[in-house]
């Protein structure tokens, strides 16, 4: 169990001033990215039935959920704000692990934060810092058993989630290293999360970081009364890697532990949209405006796939013909109709009404994936080629790094205009003055006294 050791003693030394300026940016880039998904989410399917029932739950008066409002204990206004963060598919992505890790590690620590009372922004950056830089990690290092299914069928990002949430959770309540063993090893026994959700076209998708943030805090909790979880959770027999898996990559877990931090290569969503759509996205949205391509004269878009992300295109009868919004989510065909017909994808392409669009279901039906053997089967490539045929000709790009991608980040001025522009379409108007406060406050982190007071300006 000598890994698992190593991995708490890690998040318990973490200090605010062991960070470079780059983890710190990374971070707060995470936090600013997170606060705008969580308010741009709070109208889609499924969060606001979400909301009820934990309203009907009641309890303890501890951490706010936004844009609803109010007050509940601290695992269950995470449950919400982490559906909310994940709702519109909007938030940040770890490329090589494909984990979305701050709609599970945010609302975790923010409802933790403001339980606790009095939290700082230096130690609110670490807990996060470490939270996601183990979400991570347990990705980058899973042996995939099935590796032609995108993920293996587990949805990593609650799945790994739970160990996320307990780390940030116990690290926050300044928990001693048996304390946080104890917290993961309770994690470990309720992980989960499949993309069964995804399949089906299911809410549950967007509800599964929630689940991770409530669980990893109610571990933390039960940790904290002297609950002892599972130790050995990572070189077991039976521990995550080996039971839900085919192993583990030792060197890709540890190496670079508290040196390298994964939340710098974190990739920030220009589009709310599955983050495999993105490059043929950037690339069709290039074509169409260089060459002032009409829907007119369009005859055929062509993506050059993978094998992995075929599955974006595949079957076409559903891609092009979303059933729901998650379905629309999930597909290069309907994002690829939205890019030619509307000239954007932004959040009001993937909505109930949009994808009642006949025009871009019919220039969607005109998608015709090429699919490249030689490629490799990796879900989000950083350049893809993208042919347009036209009544001009056809025009054709190979893309470069994927806006949003580390190479190609997002600012935080950009950052601060998809808040807004999240926040413009949420449930409950969010006044002006808050907005900016919280803006203020996320640029200053590290000078913030009390992290709790972020959350509440948007409840």
């Amino acid at each position: 169990m000598k890994k698992t050791y190593e991995l708490v003693d890690f998040v318990a030394d973490l200090k605010y001033k062991n960070l470079s300026g780059n983890v710190v940016d990374c971070t707060k880039k995470q936090v600013f990215d997170t606060l705008a998904t969580i308010v741009g989410g709070s109208t889609k399917e499924g969060i606001s039935p979400l909301y009820e029932v934990v309203k009907d739950w009641g309890g303890k008066k501890e951490s706010s959920v936004a844009v609803f409002g109010g007050k509940f204990p601290a695992p269950n206004a995470a449950l919400v704000n982490g559906a909310m963060a994940h709702a519109l598919d909007y938030d940040d992505i770890h490329d090589t692990a494909v984990i979305h890790s701050a709609c599970v590690a945010v609302p975790s620590a923010l409802a933790v934060a403001q339980s606790v009372g009095a939290v700082s922004g230096k130690d609110f950056i670490a807990a996060v810092a470490a939270g996601v830089d183990i979400h991570c990690r347990f990705g980058l290092a899973t042996k995939k058993a099935k590796p032609s299914i995108p993920e293996g069928g587990w949805h990593y990002t609650p799945l790994f989630g739970y160990f996320s949430s307990a780390a940030i959770a116990g690290k926050l309540y300044g928990f001693d290293r048996e304390k946080l063993i104890n917290a993961l090893g309770i994690a470990y026994h309720q992980c989960a999360g499949n993309l069964q959700a995804v399949v089906d076209g299911s809410v549950m998708k967007r509800i599964g970081p929630g689940l991770a943030a409530r669980g990893g805090i109610t571990a933390a909790l039960m940790a904290g009364k002297g609950i002892t979880g599972a130790k050995d959770i990572v070189e077991s027999e039976i521990g995550i890697f080996k039971l839900y898996h085919a192993g583990y990559d030792e060197k890709a877990l540890l190496d670079g532990l508290g040196q390298r931090f994964e939340t710098t290569v974190n990739s920030f969503k220009p589009y709310p949209c599955c983050r495999g759509v993105h490059p043929f996205l950037d690339g069709t949205l290039e074509l169409v405006k260089k060459n002032d391509i009409k829907p007119t004269e369009v005859e055929e878009i062509i993506p050059v796939v993978s094998v992995v992300n075929n599955s974006l295109c595949d079957p076409l009868d559903v891609k092009a013909n979303p059933r729901n919004v998650v379905d629309s989510q999930f597909s290069i065909p309907w994002a690829l109709g939205c890019a030619v017909v509307r000239r954007k994808a932004g959040l009001d392409e993937f909505t109930d009404t949009a994808i009642q669009d006949e025009s871009v279901r019919r220039m969607a039906r005109k998608v015709r994936a090429e699919l490249d053997s030689s490629s490799t089967d990796d879900l989000i490539g950083q350049s893809v080629k993208v042919k347009i045929k036209t009544s001009r000709g056809m025009f054709e790009i190979t893309t470069g790094p994927i806006l949003g991608s580390p190479e190609n980040t997002l600012t935080f001025d950009m950052l601060e205009e998809k808040l807004r522009d999240c926040a413009a379409h949420a449930a409950r108007v969010i006044p002006e003055k808050n907005l900016k406060q919280v803006i203020d406050l996320v640029r200053g982190l590290e000078e913030v006294k009390d992290v709790g007071k972020i959350i509440s300006l948007l409840a």
